[in-house]
């Protein structure tokens, strides 16, 4: 039996703007972390998106997730040193949550909208993609299409002939004349 002391801690982790693009790998890289230091997660949601109050390594805006996790009380300087080696992490605090209500910690279980919201994001990732794909193949037919070289001789009485909209300009410019 060991002697070891857990608490109940709340953790508040800063990711980059760039994190929303794939909410999975953010949220795999968090659970990750927090394995390592031995803690096992209650309750995790990503609390809010916004504006920082000052640029943290480049990045104006920033991605907040919530936690409330157990760990020992050994392994919380080893997760904040995990979390400062981390790259793709900016920011973290971890504070005491024993004096928080089980019915605080229950309310902030954000794991179903959390999923939901990764899915909507893959989904609109790949919609994205697709996309692009189309007017890429577009594009692409586009130069197929593209007229072949004409013979010399054709190419002489096309320059030769004048555009529709050359004879308008001519003749625009000869009416302007008459009435003046």
């Amino acid at each position: 039996m060991s002697n070891e002391r857990t608490g109940l801690y709340e953790g508040m982790f800063l990711f980059p703007q760039s994190a929303t693009a794939n909410l999975q790998a953010a949220v795999d890289h968090l659970k990750s972390l927090l394995d390592k230091a031995g803690a096992s997660i209650i309750t995790m949601k990503k609390w809010d998106e916004r504006r920082l109050a000052y640029e943290v390594s480049g990045n104006k805006r920033g991605v907040y997730f919530l936690v409330y996790f157990n760990a020992p009380t050994q392994a919380i300087s080893d997760l904040e040193r995990r979390c400062n080696q981390s790259e793709e992490l900016l920011r973290m605090m971890v504070t005491k949550a024993e004096h928080v209500p089980q019915e605080l910690i229950d309310a902030n279980d954000g794991a179903q909208d959390l999923a939901s919201e990764i899915k909507v994001r893959e989904s609109q990732s790949t919609d994205r993609s697709t996309e692009k794909v189309a007017s890429i193949s577009r594009k692409d037919d586009e130069v197929v299409e593209a007229p072949k070289e004409k013979p010399a001789e054709e190419a002489q009485t096309e320059t030769s002939e004048k555009s529709p909209t050359e004879e308008t300009v001519e003749e625009s410019a000869e009416e302007v004349t008459e009435t003046s």
